[in-house]
């Protein structure tokens, strides 16, 4: 066995054992976004992700040996950062971090029928509840 076939066996060894460790990280993502308690959680679920499927592409791109897989993890890396600051900039303006959007609350039980909605202000913003 030359050094050739060996360093051959090897890489295809590290790329199998890296998509299936990778595999194992999008399914616990998956399962932290969708348990979440909290809305920052699923965020921070969604760039994990996001990061997870940049590093997928380029074993990828490591195993085909084609160098347009960079050019594709480099757009979905900006992508992934301009979402995750839009998610950030809506949980800021919202306030309400705490409330997990998936559960089922009893607000409408509580409300008054002749409740208004009335603007309360957010740091520097206002929002309409």
């Amino acid at each position: 066995m030359t050094f050739l076939e060996f360093s051959e066996i090897v890489l295809d060894w590290a790329l199998s054992m890296a998509l299936l460790f990778i595999g194992v990280a999008f399914a616990l993502t998956i399962f932290r976004i969708f348990k979440g308690p909290t809305l920052p959680d699923r965020v921070l679920g969604l760039d994990v992700l996001t990061a997870g499927s940049i590093g997928f592409i380029a074993i990828i791109g490591i195993d085909t040996g084609f160098t347009l897989y960079v050019d594709v993890a480099i757009a979905l890396g900006l992508v992934g950062f301009l979402a995750t600051i839009s998610f950030a900039r809506f949980i800021m303006v919202r306030g309400d971090t705490e409330r997990s959007p998936v559960q089922q609350e009893k607000v409408e039980e509580e409300e008054d029928p002749d409740h208004k909605h009335v603007r309360q202000p957010i740091g520097r913003t206002e929002v309409l509840r």
